[in-house]
């Protein structure tokens, strides 16, 4: 599966220098609003050690780990739901990821240009939760109006989805969030068509200086208190230090600049843990003389799912699955040393995926 998280947040906050530092596109970064015009779409590959392991043991001819996009979109402003600057640009590019990193500045610098003309990462969330807020009134607005339409029939369907739109309603006209609606799990297909904008997850990445990169600081502070009731992941990160990292040669350079500053890993890292763990994601692995590669699932899949995420013929066709855990496989170093001890298993259709499963597939179509 491909994960895509979005880059957002008010103009000069530091969402492309951000971008530039976390992925191998460049985006433009300026000092002055609509910099980047066009989402730019940088491909980053997930860092796992586990992988460097597989290829030491198993030899493959290639290692292929598992990625994620992120996307750097025009910076919102007010009345960016009306189309004020670049918003109606910036609400379309939005739809189509799975989580929104949405970058808040926590730092003073004189030099740089607040498009509000002060520091207050808590207004900026404010700004933008109500202009997406306000566009996806706008999308439920439109459904509940064919709803009503289709509803005169009496179908029970239709009935239910009119019900399920007005709490969404007047969820977001109470200035609330789509993904804090009271609807349960099973209600929320009546919303996917329409992808609401505030229904995403979000991960508050806070842009903080260096001197503020290891322990935060009041405005971090701030805007941990503000969204402690919203299920939401806070990352305190430096755009400035992420592009200096970014333009080191080896892993030795980036481990020894990263350990001077106080850091264990990068602020790219903790943004893509976070993500996974938002987003309740996992890795399993195959491996192989010809490769060994990772692969993204959701916590609680079951094989032929896992399966399907290689091949949509490996989960239709799916037959069994010879699973070894990643523990065992480093201690006992192959698959023939795993199996000669029982430490291979066979499982089936009902079998839950845990992560650093190493697993081979047997299908027929």
């Amino acid at each position: 599966m491909g994960l895509q998280c979005g880059i957002v947040g008010l103009p000069n906050v530091g969402k492309s220098t951000l971008f530039n530092a976390l992925s191998s596109a460049k985006a433009q970064a300026a000092n002055f609003p609509f910099c980047t015009i066009d989402p730019n779409i940088g491909v980053v590959t997930v860092p796992d050690k586990r992988l460097n392991k597989l290829e030491e043991l198993v030899k493959p001819q290639r290692v292929l780990p598992t990625t994620i996009e992120f996307v750097d979109i025009a910076g919102l402003v007010k009345g960016a739901s009306k189309g004020e600057g670049l918003g109606n640009q910036f609400l379309g590019n939005i739809r189509t990821v799975d989580a929104v990193i949405h970058v808040l500045r926590c730092f003073d610098d004189p030099n740089i240009i607040h498009v509000d003309g002060s520091v207050n990462p808590v207004r900026d969330k404010e700004i933008v939760d109500t202009e997406l807020q306000l566009k996806d009134l706008e999308s439920v607005d439109k459904k509940i109006e064919r709803y009503k339409k289709m509803s005169k029939t009496g179908d029970k369907e239709m009935l239910k989805g009119l019900e399920v739109m007005e709490i969404y309603k007047k969820h977001l006209e109470s200035g609330q969030s789509a993904r804090f609606a009271p609807v349960t799990p099973e209600d929320k297909r009546f919303i996917e068509d329409i992808q609401l904008l505030t229904a995403k997850p979000v991960i508050y990445a806070c842009n903080v200086d260096e001197s503020s990169v290891v322990n935060g600081n009041q405005y971090v502070e701030v805007v941990r208190k503000a969204v402690e009731g919203e299920n939401a992941e806070v990352v305190i990160i430096s755009a400035a230090i992420e592009s200096e990292i970014a333009v080191l040669e080896s892993a030795e350079d980036r481990d020894a600049f990263l350990s001077d500053l106080g850091l264990a890993e990068s602020g790219l890292n903790r943004l893509i843990q976070a993500a996974y763990h938002l987003l309740s994601l996992q890795t399993y692995f195959t491996a192989g003389e010809k490769e060994v590669r990772a692969w993204t699932i959701h916590i609680g899949d079951k094989a032929p799912k896992a399966a399907g995420v290689i091949h949509s013929d490996f989960e239709k066709g799916f037959i069994r699955a010879e699973v070894m855990a990643y523990a065992d496989f480093v201690n006992y170093k192959s698959e023939a040393a795993c199996r000669a001890v029982g430490k291979l298993r066979s499982e089936g259709k009902e079998y839950i995926v845990h992560d650093g499963d190493i697993m081979h597939f047997l299908f027929n179509v």
